[in-house]
């Protein structure tokens, strides 16, 4: 993600630094905070596609349309509905979606659209607003050994004023083996428990003499920091489990594989997982770019949805594909299309959507919404509301602000949902 490059503490650095120096971070800061709440939805799977992700050319094709470029819609699972010929199993899955065709965005700026994209606020130099994941972490009731907010091939939107304990943990490369998960080359387990043993004494006297709970929660860290480097729940990380049939339904890529991880921690009991891709700023040549980005997402999502429902989790599992931005209706010089904000769509499914739905309309050449216009934080609205979290709410920062996680002119997509 282009607006979150800067460095952050993950659960993976913090294992790293105290294996290799005997120096903890406190882990218990690293696990969501519970609000209990009652909804559909349990968990969350973003597909968040960097760079601003062509909707004339997935989700809303315009057949007979100058605009239309070299795709052909095709027909889905649900009649009257059309999408692009890229995702030819995905249109097999439609019955259990709904596509938003009428986002009015306002940012054509990267770095400003994936921020209110990903938090549902306009980007502020006064403060740094939770996206997403660290929101439905910080809402809703941590399930299992493992991290409550896990992003796959690239780093999430930030934690702000929710604090370090909502922040993302991260996994560059799905189904490898993080080796921060362990005791570094060389030192056994027995050796590494001892070298811990020693580090609790160490923490719990600098505790006594200078009274910090920064120091005391350390002490629990060690053992939250133990349990979570030996939980059985760890493998789900692991795609060798996977039949390579498996693999290849989803699709042996960095994609496939990210959608098949998705789906191994939602059945573990994860809370928010964003699967990245990038690559989506196609000024040139886009209609290669797309064919390719179709080859890799089609299988893998379309596999995943399946699996979901199979397995009984869909229903409790809200499926999300996003971007910033949409592409310009117009084809530039260079067989690209460019930033386009007024009118973009986005996919949904699982967790309570009504499927086989579509909201709003874009006009013939899908420059401007026709029917239905839906705003960026009218999106995040609907997302909290599918996951039973207070729309209203207002959380105290720790500079003593009062912070609402939704945007007070929020208006949830009501007819999304069954």
């Amino acid at each position: 993600m282009n607006a979150c490059t800067d460095y952050q503490i993950t659960r993976r650095r913090m294992l790293k630094t105290f294996g290799a120096t005997m120096l903890g971070m406190p882990i218990s800061q690293l696990l969501a905070r519970a609000v209990p709440g009652k909804a559909n939805a349990e968990h969350v799977i973003l597909f968040w596609n960097s760079g601003g992700m062509s909707h004339l050319d997935t989700w809303d094709p315009k057949p007979g349309r100058k605009v239309q470029g070299e795709f052909a819609p095709i027909k889905t699972s649900v009649s009257g509905m059309e999408i692009s010929e890229i995702f030819p199993q995905l249109a097999k899955q439609m019955h259990h979606a709904a596509l938003i065709r009428s986002i009015a965005g306002t940012n054509g700026d990267h770095g400003r659209a994936q921020y209110e994209l990903q938090t549902g606020f306009s980007q502020s130099p006064n403060i740094l607003h939770p996206g997403l994941g660290s929101i439905i972490v910080h809402e809703r009731e941590p399930l299992g050994d493992l991290p409550a907010f896990v992003s796959i091939s690239g780093q999430a939107s930030r934690a702000g004023y929710l604090g370090q304990q909502c922040e993302a943990y991260f996994v560059g490369r799905p189904g490898e083996k993080d080796p921060y998960l362990a005791f570094p080359e060389g030192i056994s387990h027995a050796r590494g428990m001892q070298r811990l043993q020693i580090l609790e004494r160490m923490n719990a006297r600098a505790s006594g003499n200078i009274g910090s709970s920064e120091m005391k929660a350390t002490e629990i860290a060690i053992k939250d920091a133990v349990a979570l480097m030996e939980s059985p729940a760890l493998k789900a990380f692991e795609l060798d489990e996977e039949s390579p049939q498996t693999i290849e339904r989803y699709g042996n890529t960095e994609f496939g594989r990210g959608a098949l991880l998705a789906r191994r921690l939602v059945e573990k009991g994860v809370r928010f997982v964003q699967v990245n891709r990038g690559g989506f700023d196609n000024h040139g040549n886009i209609f290669q770019a797309m064919r390719a980005h179709g080859a890799a997402m089609d299988p893998g999502i379309a596999s995943l949805l399946s699996d979901l429902k199979a397995n009984g989790l869909l229903s409790k599992t809200l499926v999300v594909v996003l971007s910033e931005f949409g592409r310009t209706p117009r084809i530039n010089d260079g067989a690209g299309r460019d930033h386009w904000a007024r009118c973009f769509s986005c996919m949904m499914a699982g967790g309570g959507i009504k499927g086989g739905t579509i909201i709003g309309s874009s006009d013939e050449d899908g420059m401007e919404p026709a029917e239905r216009p839906v705003s960026v934080p009218d999106l995040h609205a609907s997302i909290c509301l599918a996951l039973g979290i207070q729309l209203d709410k207002e959380i105290i920062t720790p500079q003593g602000r009062p912070m609402r996680l939704v945007r007070k002119e929020a208006n949830p997509i009501h007819e999304l949902f069954v």
